[in-house]
């Protein structure tokens, strides 16, 4: 995403979101398995050519995300669909206390563990992205490659606006506040108009906007702010060294906006410490990349996948 939707996005996931009703899951060759941070629906043989992947959304997003790329996986690799519960009108387990993160990728290596699982071609999109790049430092063996979809190491480079690093503490005063404000909305009714005016700066279509709106709906506001909290504080940088599977980063971009060569500029700086980073730029979408322009990123997908 370029800097303007990165900070959208940020604005975004500090809206409130109300509680509703569950979306209608897709189809699922295997039942949902629930753990305490969160809920894996697996499509495809354990025995399939292709290297296991798995998928992850982002904050506030349910495994719907990957409804335009999953059943089409599933024909020559084993999906894990993960999603983090609350996330999708769901109970919210553990996810209302403090360790969300750690949680989702304890309960991630534990399930591909028990599966027997070989190492995966891991694929999040924002928080999920930074949620794999933490994985593949804590459990190496587990992941083969990397695909990080519009997403940073350091989130709180957004709160700076292209003025000086802000300090720690403020980062940590910022954090807190979005996390109080966001977890306070929790069960309050909220018009369509302020759901669409939080979500809709992240996609350039319609029919994108259209889901992502029933999405934030049904998100519990209490697990989105004390995600946002931990992603704000999560500084991944000086890691990036660590991870040296190769691993790609999906760049949307919009001629309107930064364009292309500022928006991979930025990203370039963000990611300098990582050894082995390839940039895949895609042109004219928003944040959910794969909802503006689903060709294209799934054109990605399957290089990811075939290298």
């Amino acid at each position: 995403m370029n800097k303007l939707l990165l900070v959208a996005a940020l604005a975004a996931i500090a809206t409130p979101l109300p509680a509703a009703a569950k979306p209608a899951p897709m189809a699922q060759a295997n039942a949902e398995v629930r753990m305490d941070h969160i809920s894996i629906v697996t499509l495809g043989s354990a025995k399939a050519k292709g290297a296991p992947v798995v998928l992850v959304p982002g904050l506030a997003s349910p495994r719907a995300v990957w409804d335009g790329v999953a059943t089409e996986l599933a024909k020559t690799h084993r999906v894990y669909l993960v999603q983090v519960n609350g996330f999708g009108g769901d109970d919210p387990g553990a996810n209302l206390r403090p360790g969300l993160l750690d949680g989702i990728i304890a309960d991630l290596s534990a399930a591909l563990a028990r599966d027997h699982a070989r190492p995966v071609r891991y694929v999040g999109h924002s928080m999920g992205g930074l949620v794999g790049m933490i994985f593949a430092k804590a459990h190496p063996a587990q992941v083969e490659r990397l695909m990080v979809v519009d997403s940073l190491p350091d989130f709180a480079v957004l709160l700076a606006q292209g003025g000086p690093m802000p300090t720690v503490a403020q980062i940590e005063t910022a954090a807190s506040m979005m996390r109080t404000a966001t977890a306070a909305r929790h069960g309050k009714p909220m018009t369509s108009e302020a759901v669409a005016a939080g979500v809709d700066s992240l996609a350039l279509t319609e029919g994108a906007r259209v889901k992502m709106r029933g999405w934030a709906t049904a998100a519990d506001a209490r697990v989105a702010g004390q995600a946002v909290y931990e992603d704000i504080t999560t500084d991944f940088r000086p890691s990036l060294p660590s991870i040296t599977m190769p691993m790609t980063v999906v760049v949307p971009w919009t001629a309107s906006s930064f364009g292309k060569d500022r928006t991979l500029a930025f990203y370039a700086i963000q990611y300098r410490g990582a050894p082995t980073v390839t940039f895949v730029p895609i042109a004219e979408a928003g944040h959910f990349v794969m909802l503006d322009q689903p060709a294209a990123f799934r054109a990605a997908l399957d290089v990811f996948l075939k290298r």
